[in-house]
């Protein structure tokens, strides 16, 4: 286990890492210029620049560059942000870099709440029904990540102390305990709800409007804001929960800012786009192999380079098969799967040294 610095002054450190920097900016500019003009509605960068320079557009273009495409990058950026950040969060929380929200149950909840939404939700009183309309799988989606981080917090907690590797296992228990209602779920689908269930479930941006991010963002926005905080506590915890007591951190607080600030990115995540494994792994790790364990630069990289390799596996997601779409989590488990093996790997010969 790497031990986390909590004093950038201190020798050993890299130096400030601008070129690495940079390089994540314009990846994210150069995978938003591609989204935006790449797809079968033939809208290229001419027209592109037409529209940022106030030239006007077809009726057509217009729609397919406001309320298509423009949703659906903002989207993108936004969840690989937080499902980036939260991986960050929750590997510092249990210093161990193969943490992330679906190993600890959090977006296995959020998948339920998902779930039990298609399947059930024909059963809800029509006013309700009514009530929360085409949102009803966002909202249980959000409230099932709540949900699970919840329990798993109150099974941990004891004495105002939170025990992490409790949380560890309870996570593991409520994953398999999610899967298993999940389960039973599929079972009583009709075909229908199975063809929602198996798209939902892989992870997509399709649906993708101005009125889910709208939902979403507000929640995300508020972890982006707040997780900076958390970094010199995080590095703290590094060396030991005595040794942060010591420096002057509440560890109780961070970790339950860290907790409920990743289960509210992931559910929020989760609710709009489904299930998209492997970011909130392979993205902290690349960053610190590239730029050291301190979390006040993991946290604003991570969200960087979150945001925009899920922006890249979207173009290639909907270009790749065109005019059909694969989904997205497909695309995130053949590439992240191999580095999380990797991972793994790295894991076993610092074990064996």
């Amino acid at each position: 286990m790497v031990a986390l610095s909590p004093d950038l002054t201190r020798p050993g450190l890299r130096p400030v890492p601008w070129g690495l920097t940079a390089g994540l900016v314009l990846l994210v500019i150069a995978a938003s210029a591609l989204s935006l003009t790449s797809g079968a509605a033939g809208l290229g960068f001419g027209d592109l620049l037409s529209a940022l320079f106030g030239e006007g557009l077809s009726k057509r273009d217009a729609v397919v560059l406001y309320d298509i495409r423009l949703p659906r990058l903002a989207m993108g950026l936004a969840v690989g942000a937080a499902l980036a950040v939260s991986g960050v969060l929750l590997q510092g929380l249990f210093r161990n870099p193969l943490a992330d929200p679906g190993i600890v149950g959090i977006s296995s909840g959020a998948g339920l709440g998902a779930v039990m939404a298609i399947v059930l939700g024909g059963l809800l009183p029509l006013w309700l029904s009514d009530l929360i309309g085409m949102h009803l799988v966002p909202v249980a989606a959000f409230l099932g990540g709540w949900a699970a981080t919840l329990i798993l917090y109150r099974t941990a907690t004891a004495g105002g102390r939170t025990d992490v590797a409790t949380m560890l296992l309870a996570g593991i228990a409520l994953a398999a305990l999610a899967g298993a209602v999940t389960g039973v779920m599929v079972y009583l689908a009709d075909d229908r709800q199975l063809r929602d269930l198996t798209f939902w479930s892989m992870g997509s941006l399709a649906g993708a409007t101005w009125a889910k991010l709208a939902a979403a963002l507000p929640l995300i926005g508020l972890v982006m804001l707040i997780a900076p905080g958390l970094a010199r506590g995080l590095n703290a915890l590094a060396l030991g929960e005595a040794q942060a007591v010591h420096m002057g951190q509440d560890v109780q607080r961070v970790k339950r800012r860290a907790i409920f600030g990743a289960a509210a990115a992931t559910g929020a995540a989760v609710a709009v786009s489904g299930g998209i494994g492997f970011i909130g792994i392979v993205v902290p790790h690349l960053l610190r192999l590239a730029m050291g364990p301190d979390h006040r630069r993991l946290l604003p990289h991570a969200a960087l380079l979150g945001a925009g390799l899920l922006v890249l596996a979207d173009l290639v997601s909907r270009t790749i098969v065109a005019p059909a779409e694969l989904p997205i989590g497909i695309l995130t488990a053949l590439f992240g799967s191999p580095v999380f093996l990797w991972i793994l790997l790295r894991q076993k010969g610092a074990l064996r040294g």
